[in-house]
């Protein structure tokens, strides 16, 4: 059997047409914040973001409430000389947060619960941070339309 000629051409410089090129694409990959999640649930439910929330009655300032004996606290272990206007920072009191987050983790409740204080109002503060993740989570598995 004979192959025409146009073929056997095309067999032999298909090759040559279309190289064999080999390409390695490198991503940097984003560490796992494993406390992400409950950090912006407890965001939302103390002041919605508000980096400037301030709340007169509990003398809590910033985005996480954080009240004056929990930075003493924070400055006195870790050695930071922070002050109550620094709260209003985000990173500096998301920092704050994350380091009792990390002490107390890795269990939500329970983190959730003592950020807040101590009590009985700790069960409805850790039912309105479940609430805000468990809607977060819906949404992020809500398929795309």
């Amino acid at each position: 059997m004979r192959i025409p000629l146009a073929i056997l051409f095309l067999l032999l410089t298909t090759k040559v047409i279309a190289p064999d090129i080999k390409t390695l694409v490198i991503v940097e990959a984003r560490p796992v914040d494993i406390y992400e999640r409950l950090m912006l649930a407890i965001l939302e439910v103390e002041s919605g973001g508000d980096t400037l929330a301030y709340n007169a009655f509990e003398d809590a300032y910033g985005p996480f409430q954080i009240r004056p004996i929990r930075l003493t606290d924070y400055n006195k272990r870790t050695g930071k000389r922070y002050r109550m206007r620094d709260c209003y920072t985000l990173s500096v009191s998301r920092e704050v947060f994350l380091y009792y987050a990390k002490i107390l983790g890795p269990d939500y409740e329970i983190i959730a619960k003592r950020w807040n204080g101590s009590g009985e109002k700790t069960v409805l503060y850790w039912s309105k941070v479940r609430t805000v993740l468990e809607r977060n989570k819906a949404i992020l598995l809500k398929p795309e339309s």
